[in-house]
């Protein structure tokens, strides 16, 4: 029976990487990756020989549509992210969904590893038995209601930012922050697992001044992961 494996990649440290997803990768007849040039770098540093085929959420219709082939001629995937784990905010879940109405048999096993959403909430320090996750947060419509429901969340809010929108981000929750009564505390995580990982600990205000002011200077780089307490 067709299998589609969804692969966790390391999410900045490539020593993160399973020995289960290793041999997983060497033994499926293709890997469907986001982008091949990220992939291409992993699998060579594992000296993975296995042949790529790149899907992302622009891919079309035609494509999607071959994978699907693929998996009817019993042909074994693997899925993976630039980063972390398939289906959590990449269009690793549409695709998963398309593939479970359109195969009876198919077998979809998860080969767990990284993922920056469990790394945050790990060391956050605040009570994570109940939170949510909300990806990125719209760049342009919807922005105000998307800080509205964090501030209103009774448990730990988890969200992504690039490097370019983080301080924009974090000032418009600050905003919001100033209408409730609640003091709410952040954990900002940068480059997570990476060699300059910082974390931010603290109220906004504080967090937004450090983030604005690195010990290096120059410019903000990295992918962020925000964490907010919830008001319980």
């Amino acid at each position: 029976m067709p299998t589609l494996y969804i692969v966790a990649t390391p999410i900045g440290n490539l020593s993160d990487f399973s020995l289960r997803a290793i041999d997983i990768l060497k033994g499926v007849d293709l890997i469907l990756s986001e982008d091949t040039r990220v992939t291409k770098g992993l699998l060579d540093r594992y000296k993975i020989r296995t042949p790529i085929l790149s899907y992302h959420q622009h891919s079309r219709l035609k494509k999607v549509e071959y994978i699907i082939k693929l998996l009817k001629g019993d042909k074994n995937l693997a899925l993976v992210s630039d980063a972390g784990t398939p289906g959590i905010s990449d269009p690793g879940g549409k695709l998963i969904n398309l593939a479970i109405k359109q195969l009876d048999n198919l077998i979809i096993i998860p080969i767990p590893g990284s993922s920056a959403l469990t790394a945050a909430a790990s060391i956050s320090g605040f009570p994570m038995d109940k939170f949510i996750f909300m990806g990125f947060p719209p760049a342009k419509k919807k922005r105000k209601k998307f800080f509205e429901e964090i501030v209103n969340s009774k448990y730990p809010v988890i969200f992504y930012e690039s490097p370019y929108r983080i301080i924009k981000t974090l000032n418009e929750l600050r905003t919001m922050f100033q209408i409730s009564s609640f003091r709410f505390q952040v954990v900002v995580c940068r480059e997570l697992t990476k060699k300059f990982e910082t974390i931010y600990r603290g109220t906004i205000e504080k967090v937004i001044k450090e983030i604005e002011n690195p010990p290096a200077g120059g410019k903000i780089k990295g992918e962020f992961v925000v964490v907010v307490e919830g008001e319980r």
